[in-house]
This record gives C-alpha cells, sequence and structure tokens, in this order.
C-alpha cells in the first residue's frame, strides 16, 4: 500500500504527533508498506526509507506551523498513494484533504491535539469560549471531508461524536517495549544519574513533556511540600523559565526543611529519554485536555506508578489503584493526596509499578501499525463505495 502523510509537525520537533508519525513510518516500512510524509521545513529527506517533502513554516508559540502552500497538491499528484493520512490536521491536513478531494483519493484523519480546548485555556473568559466554538466549527468541517477519523482514547471519540464529527472509530497509540522498561533501572549510567538528583535518597517525582501553558505544570507546585522528594522534569517549551522561577519558589518557601530545587534536564530522547524515566520514582502527569496521553504508557512500561488527571485520555491509561492514581484537577491539593498516598508508601509504589508492564505489553507499534492499515483498507472500500 502507498501511504501519503501529511502532519502538522514532524522532526525535528518533538511532540507526540511527531512521535506518532515517526513510530507509523517505520513500522509501514517493515510491513512492507510505502509511504510520503508531508511537513514543516526544515525536516529531514528522508526518514525509514520514506521521502518527506517539506513546506515553509512559521513559529508559533514554539511549534513550527506549516503554511500549506501548492506544494501539498503537487507532492500527492508525484506520489499516487492509495490513501491519504493526515496527522492532527490543521492548517497542513486542511491543505492535505483538499488535495485529496482534487484527486478522489480516500482519507484517514487522525484526532489527537485537543485544540478547541486550548483555545479556550487561553482566552479570558467569554472570548475563549467564543473562540473554542469557532475552533471546532473548524475542526468539524476539516473531518466532515475525511472518509475516517480515529480518535486516540473512548473519551475523545465521545468527544467528537457530541460535536457532530461524522464516521469516527478509535485507534490508540503504541509503546515501544524494547526501548521503554524497567531493566534501565540498574544501568550504570541511569544509577550515576539517580545519584546526582537524588544525593540525599530523595523520592524523584517525574513528569516528561513539552513545557507549554496547556500542560498546566503549575499544578506541581502542589507537591513542594512533600517532604523527602524532588521534582525532575524532562522536555522544553515556552514555559521553562516561568515554571522554573514559579517551582523553585515553591519548593523553598515550603515550611520545615526545603526539598532540593526542581530537576530540568531539558530535552531526551531514545536511551536518554529511557534513562530519565528510570530514575523516576513516580511519575506525575497534570494536562487536563490530553486525548491520549504518550508518556504515560512509556512511564507504565518503564515500571513506574503513574498519577494524572482523571478526565481524557488518561481515563484509558491509568487503571486508578492498579498501576496509579487519577486526580481530581477540580479539587485543590487532590494531586498532592495521590502523590503522598505513593511516596508514604514503598509498597503500593512496587506493586504499581509491577502492573504497568504488563497493561501496555500488547500495545506495540507493530500491531497498532496493522490495526492502522485496516483502517485505511476500510476507508478505501468506503470511499469507493
Amino acid at each position: 500500500m502507498r501511504v501519503a502523510i501529511a502532519t502538522e509537525s514532524f522532526l525535528p520537533s518533538l511532540n507526540g504527533v511527531t512521535t506518532s508519525v515517526c513510530r507509523v513510518a517505520e513500522n509501514l516500512r517493515e510491513q512492507g508498506h510505502k509511504a510520503m510524509i508531508i511537513a514543516p521545513g526544515p525536516a529531514p529527506a528522508t526518514f525509514a526509507g520514506h521521502t518527506v517533502r517539506t513546506l515553509p513554516a512559521v513559529p508559533v508559540r514554539g511549534f513550527r506551523a506549516g503554511v500549506p502552500t501548492g506544494a501539498v497538491r503537487r507532492a500527492l499528484r508525484d506520489f499516487r498513494p492509495d490513501v491519504v493520512h493526515v496527522a492532527s490536521p490543521f492548517l497542513v491536513g486542511a491543505r492535505g484533504l483538499h488535495a485529496a478531494e482534487h484527486f478522489d483519493l480516500p482519507t484517514v484523519a487522525i484526532y489527537q491535539t485537543d485544540m478547541p480546548n486550548y483555545v479556550k485555556q487561553h482566552g479570558p473568559g467569554a472570548f475563549g469560549r467564543g473562540a473554542s466554538s469557532l475552533t471546532w466549527e473548524w475542526v468539524r468541517r476539516l473531518h466532515e471531508r475525511a472518509d475516517l477519523t480515529l480518535a486516540p482514547s473512548r473519551p475523545t471519540l465521545e468527544e467528537l461524536r457530541a460535536h457532530r464529527i461524522p464516521r469516527t472509530d478509535l485507534w490508540g497509540r503504541g509503546v515501544d517495549t524494547r526501548l521503554f522498561t524497567p531493566e534501565w533501572k540498574q544501568d550504570s549510567e541511569t544509577l550515576a544519574l539517580k545519584r546526582a538528583l537524588a544525593p540525599n535518597g530523595e523520592l524523584l517525582l517525574g513528569y516528561v513533556g513539552r513545557l507549554a501553558p496547556e500542560k498546566e505544570l503549575h499544578r506541581l507546585a502542589e507537591l513542594a511540600q512533600l517532604p523527602g522528594t524532588r521534582l525532575v522534569l524532562v522536555g522544553e517549551g515556552p514555559s521553562r523559565n516561568e515554571l522554573g522561577a514559579r517551582l523553585a519558589e515553591a519548593v523553598a518557601s515550603s515550611s520545615g526543611r526545603p526539598n532540593l530545587p526542581p530537576a530540568f534536564l531539558g530535552p531526551r530522547t531514545g536511551e536518554d529519554l529511557a534513562r530519565a524515566y528510570a530514575t523516576f520514582d513516580i511519575f506525575v502527569h497534570t494536562g487536563t485536555k490530553e486525548t491520549f496521553g504518550q508518556t504515560l504508557q512509556e512511564a507504565a512500561a518503564a515500571g513506574l506508578p503513574v498519577v494524572a488527571p482523571a478526565v481524557g485520555g488518561p481515563l484509558d491509561l491509568v487503571a486508578h489503584g492498579e498501576s496509579g492514581y487519577l486526580f481530581d484537577p477540580e479539587v485543590r491539593g487532590d494531586l498532592a493526596r495521590w502523590v503522598a498516598e505513593l511516596v508514604d508508601s514503598p509498597t503500593q509504589r512496587e506493586r504499581m509499578g509491577g502492573h504497568g508492564p504488563a497493561m501496555v505489553a500488547q500495545r506495540s507499534w507493530s500491531s497498532l501499525t496493522e490495526q492502522l492499515v485496516g483502517h485505511y483498507e476500510g476507508a478505501i472500500s468506503s470511499h469507493a463505495a
């Protein structure tokens, strides 16, 4: 099968959309399919043996937003795909869907970024609500043009259907269980990093992801009062400096003997990222606008208990009381309550961390890509009909 992937984000940018596109592209290659990637530039000329066609891009809040030019149509004309996959469509994806209509090509849209709620979060009061409503209208108009829209979690699927998005189905995300594994905890470099981050035996409360307002990382300030702990954040983004100052102040102003200041490890990939997970004792996620939550799967695969909001994607990924805890984001202090439960109980940490790898064992990218190819085939059939 020949698959054209039009994506809003790609390397060197690191985020959930990029990760999904990369893993799908790799596994399409392994399974004998041919792909072409259309993405904002600059980007590698090839990836996993597939050609990458780049578009002009402009910076927007730390992202490189692709400018949807006529190059999208030319790329589809030259490649002649069997199906067009639009990843988290907004601008590039909109042009991809339009170009696919021009060539009468079947399309599969992957809904991943909760843009309407991000817009609402960044706008004050009635303005934010109005902007969110307009964004939902744009999203609906986009996805009405696709033969199939795939949501990554059941709550997100329900939200799409509530907003009258037609022809929807569920397709989750895979996790690299060969890379993210508890075995890294005994690696010599991991142990050295652990000693550097926790010189006095502190419990490390870890976060991995973009450092941006939509991730609601201000909630981590609740954890400053937990004695004998240290916050460790992996990632980069526009909130880095403001967040560093806020969390450092929260720790310094805590009663009693203050904890060590938060540690920022910057962006990490591959084995360096796997080692970072392995140094953590508890994984904490704060964003309430997640359609999925890839880092929650990676943390579970690494053998960590996970604490995340009881809303959106995490509802599918955290078994409350088994692999971790789901906190109520509407209740002040509830995040700290559940993290404290784990801080105070080594037995609970070990039990819940042990549950994670078994829970994600069947979510390999290979099997998820096979499912995706099945969705492609379904879209091709329905488009022909």
